[in-house]
């Protein structure tokens, strides 16, 4: 069963009820617009009928279980992941390599660097699941991840004589969010993460 035709639960209304509010607050919606949401909240009967009801709205913060930049339509994500393997080898050795743009990220994706650096830009990726585990190691090398606001990122590497570095992403504590989880070892080089807000896309003269 594709997941928006789920049913309902009381707790993915009440998620919606709140995101209408801040809503009305941050002045995106008038309150007749907010009391005829709400009135198509009530009648919605699965999770993609709810979508409906805040897909013009921005998720505050990244959330709730989406992040911006990394929100895609199902059909596209449905595409990205047929592509997927479930794994992915990222190599740097004496050299550099570099994932950004449109990507699919795997459930777990292996960076090597030695004597070289990697950068991940997750602000435009697709997650394969929304938990993904990154398992590094780095060695005499540098690690460079970027995330869009809203992204939890678990560190649980190790490191001897270097380590990893979060910056923005403290904040992040709601278990719903999207998942970064680091793994493995760093070794006289530094794993560097941080949050940004996605590129703008700049418009094209008419």
């Amino acid at each position: 069963m594709e997941p928006e035709h789920i049913r309902a639960s009381d707790a993915d209304r009440d998620r919606v009820i709140e995101r209408l509010r801040e809503a009305v607050a941050e002045g995106r919606l008038t309150p007749q617009e907010h009391e005829e949401r709400l009135d198509a909240l009530y009648r919605a009967k699965t999770v993609g009928e709810l979508a409906v009801v805040t897909r013009d709205l921005p998720a505050p913060g990244g959330g709730p279980g989406a992040a911006p930049g990394m929100e895609v339509s199902s059909e596209e994500a449905r595409r990205l992941a047929a592509q997927g393997e479930g794994r992915e080898n990222i190599v740097a050795v004496f050299g550099g390599a570099e994932r950004k743009g449109r990507w699919l990220v795997e459930a777990r994706t292996n960076v090597s660097v030695l004597c070289g650096g990697v950068e991940l830009d997750l602000r435009e990726a697709v997650l394969s699941q929304r938990e993904v585990t990154i398992q590094c190691a780095v060695v005499l090398g540098g690690l460079e991840i970027t995330v869009p606001p809203g992204v939890r990122v678990v560190n649980n590497t190790s490191g001897i004589l270097g380590g990893c570095s979060l910056h923005g992403t403290d904040e992040v504590t709601d278990p719903n969010h999207p998942v970064i989880r680091l793994t493995g070892t760093c070794m006289l080089g530094g794993i560097e993460v941080k949050a940004k807000k996605p590129k703008r896309k700049k418009k094209k003269d008419r």
